[in-house]
């Protein structure tokens, strides 16, 4: 299928089918991202005697219970991070809510979902506390809204700068389908409970990007588009300058190197991912997460294309995983089809129902939707009885 047929596959998709696509191609780019996820693009191809093209095994094969340091997650075989569990929770919290979300909301049901409510972990193969599962950037919740009683707003404030927040910020952007500001300022609000400075912007960005591949006839180039008019400072830059480079090239194996080059600039972790630099993860607003520029960039360098794309990002090694999450969900909410095999693989291996968070969201986003208008329309009233536009003379 060439660039021109790719993107007009997507353009007449209703929403359900986006959101859809959106959320199972983020959870087929985790898994597939997971077991390469540290290592350099020549350690991967080293491992596996190549390029990875699908659902691969544990890095550590059949030792992978006590190899460090991935020890005692089950990475690879079709299975699941911390991204999707993550996602599916923000979904529930959607679910419960049923209108827009704040920090306060995360403070008063994200958090203690993932401290009481056990879930089945593919990582761990077994039933735990989401709790038990994630990263300490995302313990950070935990520690600081229900322990430190800190105001949800700013609890964010003093974490390690990351991709954290912005990893599972796709349902914000499909909930804003085809409104990127508001995409933004709503995960803004979001991620202000979990991460501050660049990573928090990330979050914002990634909602954006996420509500514009929603839009009719929308493009790899305008999601990007949409991102630059939304991001600041450091955030921005990055995201221009790897875009930049993608835009020369049509394979993601060419662009491997030129994207960590653009990128690097912005990135405070250094080149060896599992050996951050001593000013790693610092409030900047000169740096970015490298994880959403190159999901831009692969994005770009796929033309929208769902397979090239994650692939691309699972390839590219470091925090593969959410790369490939983001990228995924953006080509799946362009309408790029998700390949029926690996989502049924991930679906099966993870014991996940990947299509029922997506039915949930749906009718969340239809009613968020349906709110909206009713909030306008008591605005426009409104100002109309104060002389505003509209009012008759």
């Amino acid at each position: 299928m060439t660039r021109k047929e790719e993107e007009d596959s997507g353009r007449d998709l209703p929403l359900d089918e986006r959101i859809t696509g959106a959320l199972v191609g983020a959870a087929v780019g985790d898994a597939l991202g997971g077991p390469v996820e540290g290592h350099s693009p020549e350690q991967i191809v080293e491992r596996h005697g190549g390029r990875v093209h699908g659902v691969v095994g544990p890095w550590n094969g059949a030792a992978w219970r006590t190899a460090r340091p991935i020890a005692p997650y089950h990475k690879g075989d079709g299975h699941v991070t911390d991204d999707t569990l993550m996602t599916h929770a923000l979904i529930r919290v959607y679910a419960t809510v049923r209108d827009h979300l704040d920090a306060y909301a995360v403070a008063g049901h994200l958090v203690p979902d993932l401290m009481t409510n056990p879930r089945w972990i593919p990582e761990l193969e077994a039933e735990a506390l989401p709790l038990q599962r994630i990263f300490l950037a995302e313990k950070w919740l935990v520690a600081r809204l229900h322990y430190g009683h800190v105001d949800p707003r700013e609890a964010g404030a003093g974490n390690i700068v990351n991709c954290g927040a912005a990893m599972y910020m796709a349902p914000v952007g499909l909930v804003n389908a085809a409104h990127p500001a508001a995409a933004y300022a709503e995960a803004l609000d979001v991620a202000g409970a979990h991460q501050s400075s660049y990573g928090r912007e990330a979050a914002g960005v990634f909602a954006a990007a996420v509500a514009a591949a929603c839009a009719p006839g929308a493009t790899a180039d305008s999601v990007v588009a949409a991102c630059l008019s939304s991001a600041k400072d450091g955030t921005r830059e990055a995201i221009e300058k790897v875009c930049e480079a993608a835009s020369r090239h049509t394979d993601f194996e060419s662009a491997l190197g030129p994207l960590r080059e653009a990128v690097t600039p912005y990135d405070t972790v250094g080149p060896d991912y599992r050996s951050p630099s001593l000013g790693a993860r610092r409030p900047s607003r000169l740096h970015a997460v490298e994880e959403l520029p190159v999901a831009l960039g692969m994005l770009v360098v796929a033309g929208g294309d769902f397979r090239h794309a994650v692939l691309g990002a699972v390839n590219y090694g470091r925090d593969c995983d959410s790369i490939a999450t983001m990228a995924g969900a953006m080509a799946g909410a362009l309408g790029s089809p998700v390949p029926e095999d690996w989502a049924k693989t991930v679906a099966e291996a993870s014991r996940l129902d990947l299509w029922g968070p997506a039915a949930v969201l749906t009718a969340v986003t239809r009613e968020v939707f349906a709110r909206d208008v009713g909030r306008r329309r008591a605005h426009e009233r409104a100002f109309a009885e104060l002389g505003g536009p509209g009012c008759s003379d």
